[in-house]
C-alpha cells in the first residue's frame, strides 16, 4: 500500500485527493491542515443569513478538465453561475464596461469551499484539521512530517506540499533531508514573489442598482484592486440586501496590513462609495475583514528543481506552481500532480 501525505488541504490538494482515489484506491492519503476550514483562499463565510467568499470569488471556466470535474464528475447540487458581467475602473475610479462577459463565473450556493468539501469527500483521504507542520524529515527513502505538538505523520512513500511558496521554502529549507536536489528547489520556491491582499466586507440592508457584478482595476493604479456583490451569486444575501467584498490593491494590502482594522475597513468602504457612486456604501451595516499576506503569486514557479525533487516522492503543487492565481489554475495543477504521482507508481 502506497502511503502519500498531503501538506495544506486547499483546492489543489482536494483535485489531487481525488484523482488519487480513482486510480490509486488502495494508497493511503492523509491530508494535515493547520486551520480549521479546506480549499485555502477560496474561503467562505456565514454571518447574519449572509454567506460570502471572502478570498477568491469564483472559478472560472478557464481548463476544461475544472469544466468537467465541476459539471460532470461532482454533484452539481448548488453550483450557480453568476450571470451580471465584470467591469473596470482606472485610477481615477471611473467605471466602464468591461471584460470577460461570456466567461462562466461558478460558486456554490454554500460557498466556494465546496469544491475541497466536495472533492475530499469523494475519497478515503483522512483530512487532519488545525495540524500544523513544523517540520519534515527524508530517510530509508520515506518522508515523515512533525507537528508544533510532536505529532509524527508517516512513513509517507510520497509527500505532496500546497502551502503557499513561502511556507514552502521555509519548511523545505530547514527540512532533514540530504540531498543534492534540496538547494535548487529551496531557491526556486523562495523566488516566487507574492501580492498581499487587505480585504473588507461590507453588508447593507438595500440592494444596489448597477449592472454589474465586479469590478476590477486592470491597471493596477488605484488603492484598490476589486469589488464585487456577493447579492448576485444565488443563495448569498437576502433579497433586498447587498453585500460588497472590497479588496485593496497589492501596494495598499502591503503599506495597511499591520493597522487598525475598523480604520482600514472605514477606508475601503469610502473608496467603494466613491467608485460605486453611491454615499451610503460608507455606512455598512455590518463588516468582516482578512488580510492575506500570501495572497496571489506574481509568476510560477522554475518547473527543473521540481521535477528532480519528484524523483525523491516530494511534489509541489498549488496556483503557484501553476503560475496563475486562479482557483481553477490551482484544480488543474492539482490534477496534474495527481496524475504524476499515479504514473510514477
Amino acid at each position: 500500500m502506497t502511503a502519500i501525505g498531503i501538506v495544506g488541504a486547499g483546492a489543489g490538494s482536494a483535485a489531487a485527493a481525488f484523482v488519487l482515489d480513482e486510480a490509486l484506491p488502495d494508497a493511503d492519503v492523509t491530508v494535515l491542515e493547520k486551520s480549521g476550514g479546506l480549499c485555502g483562499r477560496a474561503a467562505t463565510r456565514r454571518h447574519e443569513g449572509v454567506t460570502y467568499d471572502y478570498g477568491a470569488n469564483y472559478v472560472k471556466d478557464d481548463d476544461e478538465r475544472v469544466v468537467e470535474l465541476l459539471t460532470e464528475q461532482l454533484d452539481t447540487e448548488g453550483l450557480v453561475d453568476i450571470p451580471e458581467p465584470i467591469y473596470t475602473f482606472d485610477e481615477d475610479g471611473t467605471v466602464a464596461p468591461g471584460r470577460d462577459a461570456d466567461d462562466r463565473k461558478w460558486t456554490y450556493r454554500q460557498g466556494l469551499t465546496q469544491i475541497a468539501k466536495r472533492l475530499f469527500g469523494r475519497t478515503d483521504a483522512t483530512v487532519h484539521r488545525r495540524t500544523r507542520v513544523e517540520s519534515l524529515r527524508r530517510e530509508a527513502g520515506t518522508w515523515t512530517a512533525v507537528g508544533t505538538d510532536g505529532t509524527e505523520w508517516g512513513p509517507f512513500d510520497v509527500l505532496v506540499m500546497n502551502p503557499p511558496a513561502p511556507q514552502t521554502a521555509a519548511l523545505l529549507r530547514e527540512a532533514d533531508w540530504d540531498s543534492s536536489a534540496r538547494e535548487a528547489l529551496v531557491a526556486a520556491v523562495e523566488a516566487v514573489e507574492y501580492r498581499s491582499i487587505w480585504t473588507a466586507v461590507l453588508r447593507y440592508e438595500f440592494e444596489l442598482d448597477v449592472p454589474y457584478y465586479g469590478l476590477v482595476n486592470p491597471g493596477k493604479d488605484h488603492d484598490v484592486g476589486w469589488i464585487s456583490r456577493e447579492e448576485c451569486k444565488a443563495g448569498h444575501v437576502p433579497d433586498g440586501e447587498s453585500l460588497l467584498v472590497v479588496q485593496a490593491s497589492g501596494p495598499w494590502s502591503t503599506a495597511h496590513y499591520d493597522d487598525d482594522p475598523a480604520e482600514n475597513v472605514a477606508k475601503l468602504a469610502d473608496y467603494a462609495a466613491d467608485i460605486v457612486g453611491d454615499e451610503r456604501l460608507r455606512s455598512p451595516t455590518w463588516s468582516d475583514h482578512q488580510g492575506w499576506r500570501y495572497a496571489l503569486p506574481e509568476e510560477g514557479v522554475e518547473t527543473g528543481p521540481l521535477d528532480s525533487a519528484q524523483r525523491e516522492g516530494l511534489y509541489c503543487l498549488g496556483d503557484w506552481v501553476a503560475g496563475e492565481a486562479r482557483v481553477h489554475a490551482a484544480l488543474a495543477n492539482g490534477l496534474d500532480v495527481g496524475e504524476r504521482i499515479v504514473n510514477a507508481q
